[in-house]
């Protein structure tokens, strides 16, 4: 949630997108702009977890994208697959992609590999922290650069999942996330009106079947 106080929560309206179901499980589309989980405040309860319950009344949610992140959001259709994918995303045999558009030149690839912890007096940002924080890995690959927005479009691989990784990482090595209000020092010079990190992929054996599943999300940007 945006540290603004003067924050007012108008999330999308639009339908859900169903890009994936089965028995176990179904994974939507969120829209940035969308709590992936109720807020605390009762005007903050619209949410992607209350609009899948309206359809899916045993629901749980299995991870969560923060609100400015759009993208594939998997949620379990009952207990016995909410047990399952959670003992998977712990075991970190699901592969997880997410495009970005970041602040200036960023070619070829590598791997960002700084601890991080919660920012209190901040909340909720998250900051690198090399004696307190918890270990976090990403990997990243540039696809191309925009030389006059001086923007590049990357491939994010997040190998641990910590809160806010990706955009922390990115800011760690002098490319923030454009529109990023929380840690691009300028989001008002992204030539979007949102912050530019989708999650697009999501790869993993279905836990309670054996399956091999993989889904591939549309991009919006």
């Amino acid at each position: 949630m945006p540290l603004n106080d003067n924050f007012v929560y108008c999330p999308p309206q639009e339908p859900l997108v169903l890009v994936y179901e089965d028995d176990d499980l179904v994974v939507i589309e969120k829209p940035a702009g969308l709590l992936s989980v109720p807020g605390r405040l009762p005007e903050h309860q619209d949410s992607a977890y209350l609009r899948v319950l309206a359809r899916y009344p045993q629901a749980k949610i299995t991870h969560r994208l923060d609100m400015a992140t759009s993208g594939i959001l998997m949620f379990a259709k009952h207990r016995d697959a909410e047990v399952a994918v959670s003992k998977m995303f712990q075991a970190r045999t699901v592969t997880k992609h997410y495009i970005a558009l970041v602040q200036g030149k960023l070619d070829g690839e590598g791997k960002v590999e700084v601890p991080l912890i919660t920012d209190w007096e901040n909340r909720p940002r998250q900051m690198v922290h090399f004696e307190l924080g918890k270990p976090a890995q990403t990997l990243y690959q540039g696809l191309d650069y925009n030389a006059e927005t001086d923007i590049s479009r990357v491939l994010l691989t997040p190998i641990t999942g910590r809160s806010h990784q990706l955009r922390v990482h990115m800011q760690y090595i002098g490319h923030p996330i454009t529109g990023d209000k929380l840690y691009h020092p300028e989001p008002a010079r992204s030539p979007l009106k949102r912050m530019a990190l989708h999650a697009s992929y999501l790869a993993f054996t279905q836990p309670l079947s054996g399956a091999a599943v993989e889904i591939h999300g549309q991009v919006p940007f």
